[in-house]
């Protein structure tokens, strides 16, 4: 049986900085100590609209989020139905260091559930509001605070960690939140909740309710972003005493979702070196949580969005090849990230000159002036410049001709009705391979499989990302991809346009592994 609290033993390095100016409700934050995350991504994530994550997807993130040294992973709701307890058991038998827990209502019935689940504990939520005793839930003060001090002691009674949630507790009246959580606390409660469940609360409301329930026991805050304040609630809450924050990663959850558990991570750990989940994960962690639950991260999403490490303007980029923390609060690899430089109207001659030395461009100072002016070009015109542009720009100043080694000669393509099969055609080194076919989860999927196939497995290479967009909004659009994938440590993005989805996405990642391999010995490619 594993309890919350129990990962965090390590001492912290702080700063002398306080919060608030040393406001009498908040403590200074360098005696914040360990601060835990409580991570819902798997229950409160899962509620945003279009979210249903199955046994192995909860079991993967899971995973990723104990590798990440989370504390308590709240896995689902036991009550949801047989499909939700069965994929709750899954993630309670993977033996992780975190604390598994299940959401329960103000029900004994809930409680049997998630015992039936397996889990180490239950997060117990209670209404704590007026609107929510009485006009919810139908009961009175009195005997709200009764029947949780019972529901309490049932689950300890059974062995299970117990956190007490006063739900809608940022518009409750704070004396009577003060007299249920305190009420759970003595009959045996672990630690208690603040919540603001509907995001209605400002940084002073959670300063003084989070102050006064910290004098009762070790305390929790749960924020939502509806004001766009979840990460400034969260940390005054800290400020205040609570030494456990709720969130999700990426910020999925219902309406503007819960707090994002990266972003309070960096900001105490940057701003108070208060150390919480292990950063190096995040990023790793983010991109799982975006792909298995297809909410995209917004391109400048703090901490893990795409242009959170990304520099065009060349004011920005000359600085940032003298120094490299000129343009950024920390590091990049802090979070498993790394640092990019991109091109496009506002990029100069630094970052251009950098761009090219990455692919193994030498130029002069007149090839250079001409590079550069004609991506600023294309820039002007709306369009990013990838990484081919860039070669191919390069190749045609220079009056150099690329002597590709894998060319995409034909594609063909079955889907709907049964598996979808691809069959491609490739000259590699201007030889012409025998075709190779190939089954996969869609079209794309089986012709890179078929790709693989023709180059005898031998090319190595990630996917990192792909990306789709329409030119147009008609049934005959136009459609571009641009994909960015790497080999050991060398990375090319690509786009390429096509009314075919499939025909655009094979062309670009062909074109990319040929970027890859371009200087690489013939060998890499076996003659099967």
């Amino acid at each position: 049986m594993k309890f919350a609290g129990e990962r965090n033993s390590q001492d912290t390095t702080v700063t002398e900085t306080t919060l608030f100016g040393g406001h009498p409700l908040a403590r200074d934050l360098s005696d914040a100590g360990d601060v835990q995350f409580l991570d819902t991504t798997l229950r409160d994530g899962e509620q945003a609209p279009g979210v249903s994550l199955s046994p192995d997807e909860k079991a993967r993130i899971a995973r990723k989020l104990d590798a990440a040294e989370i504390d308590v992973i709240e896995a689902g709701s036991a009550c949801t139905g047989p499909g939700e307890r069965k994929t709750i058991s899954r993630v309670a038998e993977l033996d992780l260091d975190a604390t598994v827990t299940s959401f329960c209502r103000g029900i004994r019935n809930d409680i049997d559930l998630a015992l039936e689940c397996g889990v180490d504990g239950v997060d117990l939520v209670v209404p704590a509001s007026d609107r929510h005793v009485e006009d919810k839930v139908g009961t009175s003060r009195e005997d709200n605070v009764a029947s949780t001090v019972d529901l309490v002691e049932y689950a300890k009674d059974h062995g299970l960690w117990v956190e007490v949630i006063g739900e809608d507790g940022s518009r409750a009246d704070l004396d009577y939140l003060e007299e249920l959580l305190g009420a759970s606390i003595e009959a045996g409660a672990d630690r208690i909740c603040w919540a603001d469940t509907v995001g209605h609360a400002t940084p002073d409301g959670a300063l003084e309710a989070v102050s006064r329930l910290s004098d009762l026991g070790p305390v929790s805050a749960h924020t939502h972003d509806d004001l766009g304040l979840a990460v400034m609630n969260a940390l005054v809450s800290v400020a205040a005493g609570a030494d456990m924050v709720h969130g999700t990663i990426n910020g999925i959850g219902e309406r503007a979702g819960n707090v994002a558990l990266e972003e309070v991570a960096i900001a105490l750990d940057h701003g108070y070196g208060v150390e919480t989940m292990k950063l190096t994960e995040v990023y790793e962690l983010a991109e799982l949580i975006a792909r298995t639950t297809g909410i995209h991260l917004a391109p400048n999403k703090a901490v893990v969005g795409q242009n959170a490490f990304t520099h065009e303007s060349g004011i920005h980029t000359d600085g940032t090849l003298k120094d490299e923390s000129m343009y950024e609060p920390y590091p990049p690899e802090k979070v498993g990230r790394e640092r990019r430089l991109a091109l496009g109207k506002h990029a100069g001659r630094a970052g251009v000159e950098a761009a090219l030395d990455e692919h193994g461009f030498d130029v002069t100072d007149e090839e250079l002036g001409e590079v550069v002016q004609r991506v600023k070009e294309i820039g002007d015109r709306g369009h990013r410049v990838t990484d081919a542009d860039l070669m191919a720009i390069a190749e045609e100043v220079r009056g150099t001709d690329r002597e590709r080694r894998v060319e995409l000669l034909d594609l063909t393509t079955v889907a709907g009705g049964g598996t979808p099969t691809a069959s491609v055609r490739l000259a590699v080194d201007g030889a012409e391979r025998e075709p190779a076919s190939s089954t996969g989860s869609g079209p794309v999927d089986a012709a890179m499989t078929a790709i693989e196939e023709a180059l005898g497995h031998s090319v190595d290479w990630d996917l990192d990302s792909y990306h789709v967009d329409a030119i147009t909004g008609r049934t005959d659009a136009v459609v571009t991809v641009e994909v960015e994938m790497s080999r050991g440590d060398k990375t090319v993005t690509v786009t390429a346009s096509d009314t075919d989805i499939t025909r655009a996405s094979v062309n670009a990642m062909v074109d990319a592994i040929d970027r890859l391999i371009a200087d690489e010995d013939e060998r890499v490619i076996a003659d099967d």
